[in-house]
């Protein structure tokens, strides 16, 4: 498969998005299966809105999925539309991620007595995410179990849901005390609404909580794996407020600060799950490969639709990234056509009509085409890894969410 256009840089991109990860694990536990009924947590005395929200959460359910699904069958801006396909990957999961959020409230909320850090660590958890995570994290769950021989979710697992989904969480409250965000998920951030030390202190909380549920299985090899997640968020987060001179250093320093931000969380999510289910070495490393290429590919798109999407449909500004000083694949694929961009980047766009020119030549440039491709690429990729295992509606779902990261609208 050719790229689009004669690019060297395209053929340069080839090579680095070859890079992985080569570790093997040495050990796994299976666990018991997941129950339920969940435990009952206690010392909820004084946060009265979270019962209220407990009693009502089967209409929030019923919303947050619907409109997950609206979403799933929403043409992009850019050309293709979805497949009419047979199996609903939401609906095979729905019973397994409905209570999640008030999962993670109640765990939140029993660790701490402060108000206020009761309401910063939850702002995100309220129920508009598509809870992405969770779901490719609980699908491959199924999948390697169904692999395995086995049709039934482990406690263990769906714990990993709810931290992955919580890890993200705390990263965003993190980025919007970097970024000194004003909106997210359209309304305002959580940075807006308390003190950037409140709101760092909060971020830092819920990672603390996601690691006394990550104690609670008991498994070290998935406690590395998961620990390996927070160390790539820092070490990305470093690697964004630097850049590299020379074109190759460029694209090779965003593949891998792409990777550690984003892509990590979900590529050793699903490796923890399937370390979980008691896999081989092959078929965890397969696990893991799927999630680095869709988190990869699921960046890719992001990058993209700053520049396509509208404020409204993405729920943040567009043009967000360069006017942080950022500089993503499409404005990378594009200094090759057009190499003032070049200087522009060096200088983190910060001169004067700096940003209104960079996203205007990279509308000029095949930057956009270029991206999408790759995108397309590291999809493709993750949906070969899928089909590697058993044949399943669960593993079909897998194929089908590579599919629906080209295809989402924000």
């Amino acid at each position: 498969m050719a790229c689009i256009g004669s690019s060297r840089l395209c053929a340069r991109v080839e090579r680095l998005c070859q890079f992985g990860h080569f570790a093997q694990l040495r050990r796994r536990v299976s666990t018991t299966a997941c129950v339920k009924s969940r435990p009952v947590i206690t010392r909820m005395t004084g946060d009265t809105s979270l019962l209220q929200h407990c009693q009502n959460k089967a209409n929030t359910r019923d919303s947050r999925i619907g409109l997950a699904r609206a979403t799933s069958t929403m043409q992009t801006q850019m050309p293709g539309s979805l497949p009419d396909y047979q199996i609903d990957p939401y609906r095979l999961v729905e019973d397994d991620i409905k209570d999640i959020f008030d999962d993670i409230h109640l765990e939140l909320i029993t660790n701490t007595t402060p108000e206020e850090l009761r309401a910063i660590s939850r702002y995100y958890f309220d129920g508009q995410g598509k809870a992405i995570r969770p779901m490719f994290t609980i699908l491959m769950a199924r999948a390697v179990n169904y692999h395995n021989g086995r049709n039934i979710l482990l406690h263990s697992q769906r714990q990993i849901a709810m931290i992955s989904e919580m890890i993200h969480s705390a990263s965003l409250l993190h980025d919007d005390v970097i970024d000194q965000s004003d909106i997210r998920r359209g309304k305002p951030s959580v940075n807006a609404v308390w003190s950037q030390k409140k709101v760092a202190m909060a971020g830092n909380y819920i990672l603390v909580v996601a690691c006394m549920i990550l104690s609670r299985i008991q498994n070290n090899d998935v406690t590395i794996t998961i620990s390996q997640i927070v160390s790539d968020l820092v070490q990305g987060e470093f690697m964004q407020l630097g850049s590299k001179e020379t074109e190759n250093e460029r694209f090779a320093h965003y593949l891998t600060k792409t990777y550690r931000k984003t892509a990590s969380l979900i590529a050793n999510c699903v490796k923890a799950v399937a370390i979980l289910s008691d896999a081989d070495e092959h078929t965890i490393e397969m696990a893991f490969q799927y999630g680095r290429n869709v988190g990869l590919a699921f960046q890719l798109v992001d990058d993209l639709l700053d520049f396509v999407a509208s404020s409204s449909a993405m729920g943040k500004p567009t043009a967000a990234d360069l006017k942080l000083g950022l500089a993503t694949a499409p404005v990378l694929f594009a200094c090759e056509r057009y190499p003032e961009l070049n200087a522009m980047i060096m200088r983190r766009f910060q001169e004067p009509g700096d940003v209104e020119k960079a996203f205007e030549l990279v509308h000029k440039s095949n930057g956009l085409e270029q991206t999408r491709f790759l995108a397309k690429k590291h999809c493709a990729e993750a949906s070969k890894v899928a089909q590697s295992f058993t044949k399943s509606p669960y593993q079909k779902a897998l194929i089908i969410m590579a599919d629906l990261v080209i295809n989402r609208m924000k």
